[in-house]
């Protein structure tokens, strides 16, 4: 009898215990949980600060933002994609014309001409005018900017892709956006009288080219260089720095200054407050279909159904899938606009319409660039998981091609004289 109350009073000394390390294992948990998320709550302590504070972060602010973020955290996104980088690489993906044909054309063509129908239908089945005009127009402007320059590189790289190649395309397509982006827009608005406002006014140009080539050229293109001549002058330290101290990790903290400037210009201007509930609506919900829809469609032209790559005229070059790295590289490049060169592409376009105006021309713009960097956070964790299966496929299969090599045969046909020696030896005793 006393024993087993001895056993009793052990056991419930051991359960507190239990629960406490129960209790520290869930605990752990949840922190594990939100560090990985890091991301999605850093943009909502963003979005806070620029609701409550936005004269902070908006163009022409307190810390002049234009400036201090849109050159600075730019910088050293590029600055760290050259330290890691190689340059052949770079000029090899610089060569690889179906890569550039397939991003630029999905990016000025398609999303144009897709986005441009769904304006029409909601024109036909909205006569009355519920969806702000301004916001279909906005939408038109924002299909025919270029893609994002900084996102694309930290979210292809976070997901394993080739982040050489979405440096590559983004560069390339900032260069084309602000040639394409004007003309492009002012022909696809719709020929009625609800759009002439921005069918008639067109500013002038020229001061927008100056600051956009400016800006291309002092936050990519020379902190690019110079981390690839750094990287060129002393590769193995240039390696071993980037990997001990994460120095690539610093891409996704500056790009939630970029949506801090983002969403205080937004609040500042006023725009999103005097919207209809349907528009501010309408605009979210649109954003999170037309990004989803956008990128699937990008993942299927790369890796295209095999039943599509039989070898029937001329079929396999056309339907011939990219490798899963590059796939990665275009389901975020393809989709994704960049507000970096879209707000100031705007005001510089329709300087005559009013500021009100303007401002809510400007809400699709700034949502959409904001909206795809929250979606395209769970897409790394989507692309990185299928990224890791094709790995494991590939080691499997090179296991047994090795296995099944002609080597391996040889091998084991030369080890056969031993084995029948060791059984005839067996026999005799």
């Amino acid at each position: 009898m006393n024993h087993g109350v001895a056993e009793n009073d052990s056991s419930e000394q051991q359960h507190p215990s239990a629960k406490a390390r129960s209790s520290k294992y869930i605990c752990k948990t949840i922190v594990i949980f939100l560090l990985h998320q890091w991301l999605l709550i850093g943009i909502g302590v963003a979005c806070v600060l620029a609701y409550y504070f936005p004269n902070v972060a908006k163009h022409g602010g307190i810390i002049r933002s234009e400036y201090s973020i849109l050159y600075g955290a730019m910088a050293i996104i590029f600055l760290t994609s050259g330290l890691s980088i190689p340059g052949q690489k770079l000029f090899t993906h610089l060569l690889n014309w179906r890569l550039h044909f397939l991003v630029q054309v999905f990016s000025f063509i398609f999303i144009p001409a897709l986005v441009l129908a769904v304006v029409h239908i909601i024109l036909a089945g909205d006569p009355h005018g519920h969806v702000d005009r301004a916001l279909l127009a906005g939408y038109i402007f924002t299909a025919c900017i270029p893609t994002t320059i900084a996102s694309n590189v930290v979210m292809t790289r976070s997901a394993g892709g080739d982040d050489a190649a979405a440096l590559v395309e983004v560069v390339i397509a900032n260069f084309l956006g602000p040639f394409i982006t004007a003309a492009w827009t002012v022909t696809l608005l719709p020929n009625t009288a609800e759009f002439d406002p921005w069918r008639q006014a067109s500013g002038d140009l020229s001061e927008m080219y100056k600051d956009v080539f400016r800006q291309l050229g002092l936050s990519a293109l020379l902190p690019l260089v110079i981390g690839q001549l750094v990287r060129w002058a002393w590769p193995e330290k240039t390696e071993r720095v980037m990997q001990t101290y994460r120095i690539s990790k610093l891409g996704s903290a500056c790009l939630l200054l970029m949506v801090w400037m983002t969403f205080s210009s937004c609040f500042a201007t006023g725009a999103l407050q005097t919207l209809s509930v349907q528009s501010v609506l309408f605009v979210v919900f649109f954003n999170i279909a037309l990004y989803i829809a956008l990128t699937a469609i990008c993942f299927v032209l790369s890796r295209p159904p095999e039943i599509l790559s039989v070898n029937r005229f001329g079929m396999r070059s056309i339907f011939k899938r990219i490798s899963p790295e590059e796939t990665i590289a275009v389901c975020f490049c393809g989709p994704a606009k960049s507000t970096a060169l879209g707000i100031p592409l705007l005001y510089a376009m329709w300087a005559p319409v009013d500021l009100y105006t303007k401002a809510k021309t400007s809400v699709p713009v700034l949502l959409y660039t904001t909206e795809q960097i929250c979606i395209a956070h769970f897409f790394v964790h989507a692309l990185q998981r299928w990224h890791n299966k094709i790995n494991q496929k590939r080691d499997v299969e090179s296991i047994g091609d090795h296995v099944n090599s002609p080597e391996m045969a040889v091998f084991s046909l030369a080890k056969e004289p031993s084995d029948q020696k060791g059984v005839i030896a067996n026999a005799h005793e």
